[in-house]
């Protein structure tokens, strides 16, 4: 597995703690954020299980081929939308500064094996950009699950599941409300 833009780490000690994955890769390119997730790592019981290697996204150093599952929780807004964080870290990890969705996206079907599986979460209103993008990138869109805080609240973020040269057929998951099921 690989998580591209691992931050903390947080989300590959969570599937390393919770499912089945043999080896986790966390690529981040903030310094600070790679020695924090290399010493969660560690931490965590996970310093074998779990490698952090600070590099690009764009120019990601892991062999092609070589993942069965890439996650991202990729920056949630475009360049020109919104106020930029004046803290660089979080205007990095929060505005696509450094690469685009389609970076994401072209790194992904390069690390995946065949019929590997991208898991993206986004804001919702970008969920057709992000849909559309997917199958440029020979990446089939699988299944969606649409979250909403309330029950009568507008949608806020959406998890996308994508195959890498998947056949066509899309199933929308029921909506998460609120935090989800516990």
């Amino acid at each position: 597995m690989v998580d591209l833009g691992t931050g903390c780490g947080i989300i590959p000690l969570i599937l390393l703690l919770t499912k089945p994955v043999g080896h986790a890769f966390g690529l981040e390119i903030q310094e600070e954020l790679a020695s924090q997730a290399a010493q969660n790592a560690v931490i965590n019981g996970f310093g074998d299980m779990m490698e952090v290697i600070l590099g690009d996204i764009r120019h990601s150093p892991l062999k092609k081929a070589s993942a069965d599952v890439v996650i991202c929780n990729p920056p949630y807004r475009q360049v020109r939308s919104g106020r930029v964080n004046p803290d660089p870290r979080k205007a990095i990890a929060r505005h696509e500064i450094l690469l685009s969705i389609e970076d994401i996206l072209s790194t992904a079907r390069t690390l995946l094996r065949k019929r590997g599986r991208l898991a993206l979460i986004l804001p919702s209103v970008r969920l057709f950009d992000v849909l559309f993008q997917t199958r440029r990138f020979n990446l089939e869109p699988k299944r969606v699950q649409i979250h909403y805080p309330s029950l009568h609240s507008s949608s806020k973020l959406t998890l996308i599941e994508a195959a890498l040269g998947g056949k066509p057929g899309l199933e929308i998951l029921p909506p998460l409300i609120g935090q989800g099921p516990v």
